[in-house]
């Protein structure tokens, strides 16, 4: 309880606030994690590939089939709800105290949960594009499409989600941005990521603010950087911050 008093207290005082987060901010979302003993890259797929080149761009391209089959099964969670953390970054943003979210994930809790400024550094689920003339779909349309691999109803293109694939850059704009953001910022609240994907993971280096707090269930490379490391659930955890800050 110390530690959760002490993180109210600091969000208290600060006017400038940056949350940057990975897959274990959704976790108790229902959403796996990837890394940990039961996440993404332990479970079982009917397909001999592992998941770091299923989820690659030139897999992709030479086999949209087993790279669809395994993203609908694996990366979409249509029913998945925010939990306390994606609730109280959204309330600390409408209170003028966060400035930004940066996340690692796909999956829009954030914006569903109410957070306006998310930076989505590896895209997301909710936004797909043709291929071949650019139409877009929603996550619904999306999953409307029939057969193995989605095709453009207008020129019957396949319709690529709008996520960042391995062998494919992140967006610069995006990038920058969070840079910025990261760099302007006064407390840094870190949650739920590894810190061992880069570019990604070397963003929090540019803070420069006076506390970074760092929630995460497993040691990451950066915890003799922090000020403050809690290892409990990061929902439950800024839900029971969110009653400390009434």
């Amino acid at each position: 309880m110390e530690q959760l008093q002490l993180l109210a207290s600091w969000i208290q005082k600060s006017n400038n606030i940056v949350f940057f987060g990975g897959a274990g901010t959704s976790t108790e979302s229902g959403i796996p994690d990837f890394r940990s003993a039961a996440g993404l890259y332990q479970t079982q797929h009917n397909s001999p590939y592992p998941p770091e080149v299923m989820l690659s761009r030139s897999f992709f391209m030479s086999s949209p089939d087993i790279f669809f089959d395994f993203y609908r099964s694996k990366m979409i969670h249509p029913g998945a709800k925010p939990n306390g953390a994606h609730r109280l970054l959204a309330d600390l943003e409408e209170s003028g105290r966060l400035k930004a979210v940066i996340t690692q994930n796909i999956d829009g809790l954030h914006q569903i949960a109410g957070s306006r400024r998310v930076l989505e550094l590896h895209g997301s689920i909710h936004r797909n594009h043709c291929m071949g003339c650019q139409r877009y779909y929603g996550l619904e349309e999306w999953l409307e499409q029939e057969g193995s691999v989605p095709r453009c109803e207008d020129c019957g293109g396949i319709i690529k989600p709008d996520v960042v694939l391995y062998e494919e850059a992140l967006d610069h704009e995006v990038l920058v941005e969070a840079v910025d953001a990261i760099a302007a910022a006064d407390l840094l609240i870190i949650g739920g990521t590894s810190l061992t994907v880069h570019p990604a993971a070397s963003l929090v280096t540019y803070f420069r603010g006076q506390h970074t707090v760092l929630l995460n269930g497993e040691p990451t490379p950066y915890d003799d950087q922090a000020d403050l490391i809690i290892t409990e659930r990061i929902g439950e955890v800024l839900g029971r911050v969110q009653g400390l800050l009434g």
